[in-house]
């Protein structure tokens, strides 16, 4: 669609006199196809031109020479409507899809530009339950989007790897633990452990002094203290990174709260001495009353920093290391007063780039038929979701495919998608529910519907050796044809719209409807039957489909099985 907007672009720079960008910035796409597939609003020429805006459409839309790109150019209210040629469009696409293959849809906007985005961040020596799924996956999505544009992302995973729970672990781990259980499985034996310190605690209050104890030991750098940290800490890595493996998810930093201890009493001295902070009741604040919010709170009465404090430290030294052009924070939506203080006490700082750090909020995640029971019966593991949704999978495999070679492989591809799409699929601000049946519905809204359109396709391709090295676009006029390849055009100004809103269910929806249109087109238009002519082109079409749905997946992490 570049090709057709920039021609748009173009006639009307010239004609109007004005600059190229301004008109593009204006250009739309209308809400509905029999409007066209480009549309200019006339408004902000009203004052310049001395005319009402439906006047100056009409009268623009006489002037503006078709060429061969357009097949009509037509006044509509105050809008100038852009009818693209359907053969050109189609010769185009086409071509740009085959060509340019895993590459397709990717633009350079962000060229020279760096995006930080910190996602995930389960606490260490707790379990990774489900609803950490939804940052992780969120920011798993715009990783890859903002790289698809062009951009440096780096994701940074910011452990919950310190606090006074750590004290408690290590009391707990020195009075009952086993060498045994722990390497064994270390994220659910330091969990057990950290319940059972809890239960202890109730009837023996000593254990809670006992455990600040050894948490100031930690904090003085005592050796037998933190090599127990350490090891709980690498241990608990190692599985989390397993988890992130099966969810094809990457971490280009893994710096937790621990890192920026040393950082700490620069940063609150950088706020003192700016005169930011006061006194409060024993605690030191940064009062933000004019900003209608509540204070910031840097250090408690007892001198103990707080998350507050580590994310503007966390902040400072990411500018420094990255020279981000903006850094993006994907927690829940309970935390937009957080990140309101957070970003305001930069701003107030001097800090610029403040301007460009966003939290990106997401709402909860619920069970439909309640909590789904698990190894702890309290907590929902994400690893024991994901491994149920691929046993689920592979009994629907089993039973629509019982032929298919590969299950297993299949079967995790498809099960992992599903959790992965049941997620992505949703507005993210919206409470999302999770349904078994809904997300693994090969006939819904779903990623094995998706993935089963791509599988067809490649059905269809290796039964007829493959698409043919020349084929005729132009002769793909029908209107299931025509609807297929304009939703394959618009892919890049998908990417573009999922970014700005930082939504990845704007991909996702795509998906959805090129996956229709797709099936729409497989019923009313035959493939393998059709003439030799129409036939080389038709498959051009389905292979090209096939590349755009592996791509759009893969800006989801979601991967493309063959066969299913």
């Amino acid at each position: 669609m570049q090709i057709f907007r920039d021609e748009i672009t173009a006639l009307l720079s010239r004609l109007l006199s004005v600059d190229r960008q301004q008109v593009e910035n204006d250009l739309e796409t209308p809400p509905n196809p029999e409007l066209g597939d480009f549309a200019f609003p006339c408004f902000k020429l009203a004052k310049q031109l001395r005319s009402s805006p439906a006047k100056i459409a009409a009268d623009l839309a006489e002037k503006l020479p078709m060429g061969e790109l357009f097949q009509r150019i037509e006044a509509h209210g105050p809008y100038i409507n852009f009818f693209c040629n359907g053969e050109k469009l189609a010769e185009l696409t086409l071509a740009a899809v085959l060509k340019e293959e895993s590459c397709y849809g990717r633009l350079s906007v962000g060229e020279g530009k760096t995006v930080v985005i910190d996602f995930s961040a389960p606490n260490i020596a707790k379990p990774f339950g489900v609803g950490h799924l939804r940052s992780t996956v969120i920011g798993n999505s715009l990783y890859r989007i903002f790289n698809a544009l062009g951009y440096r992302s780096v994701g940074i995973n910011h452990l919950g790897d310190w606090g006074t729970q750590f004290g408690k672990l290590i009391v707990a781990y020195l009075t009952w633990g086993e060498e045994d259980r722990l390497e064994e499985n270390p994220i659910a034996y330091l969990y057990e452990l950290y319940v059972k310190f809890h239960r202890e605690a109730e009837t023996n209050p000593s254990m809670e002094e006992e455990a600040r104890a050894w948490f100031k030991k930690l904090e003085d750098g005592d050796k037998q203290a933190h090599d127990l940290w350490q090891r709980f800490r690498s241990l608990s890595l190692a599985e989390f990174k397993r988890v992130y493996a099966i969810l094809n998810v990457n971490f280009d930093s893994y710096q937790g709260e621990s890192f920026y201890n040393e950082m700490l009493d620069d940063t609150v001295s950088a706020v003192e001495e700016q005169g930011l902070a006061r006194l409060s009741e024993g605690a030191l604040v940064v009062e933000l009353e004019q900003e209608g919010m509540p204070p910031c709170l840097l250090r408690k009465q007892d001198g103990a920093t707080l998350y507050a404090t580590r994310d503007l430290c966390a902040a400072v030294y990411r500018s420094q290391m990255y020279k981000f052009d903006r850094m993006l924070y994907v927690v829940g939506a309970d935390q937009a007063l957080h990140f309101q203080q957070v970003f305001t006490v930069l701003k107030k700082m001097g800090y610029e780039w403040a301007d460009n750090c966003f939290h990106i909020p997401f709402g909860l995640i619920r069970f439909k038929d309640g909590k789904m029971s698990t190894r702890q019966g309290t907590l929902v593991f994400l690893e024991d979701v994901l491994d149920r949704a691929t046993e689920l999978a592979e009994q629907i495999i089993r039973e629509k495919n019982p032929s298919l070679e590969n299950k297993a492989e299949v079967a995790r591809q498809v099960g992992i998608g599903a959790v992965i799409f049941g997620d992505l699929s949703n507005d993210r601000v919206k409470d999302i529910e999770f349904d078994w049946e809904k997300i693994l519905d090969f006939s819904g809204e779903t990623a094995p519907y998706i993935q089963y359109s791509h599988a067809r396709i490649c059905s269809i391709l290796r039964k007829t050796g493959g698409r043919p090295a020349l084929f005729n676009a132009r002769l793909l006029v029908s209107e299931e044809e025509q609807v297929v390849i304009r939703s394959l055009a618009r892919f890049s100004d998908v990417i573009v719209r999922a970014a700005e809103t930082y939504k990845p269910s704007i991909v996702a929806r795509y998906l959805i409807d090129l996956s229709r249109d797709f099936n729409k087109f497989y019923h009313q238009c035959p493939v393998i039957q059709a003439e030799e002519d129409l036939r080389s082109a038709r498959l051009a079409l389905i292979d090209s489909v096939r590349q755009v749905l592996v791509n759009g997946l893969c800006l989801l992490g979601i991967e493309a099985p063959q066969e299913m």
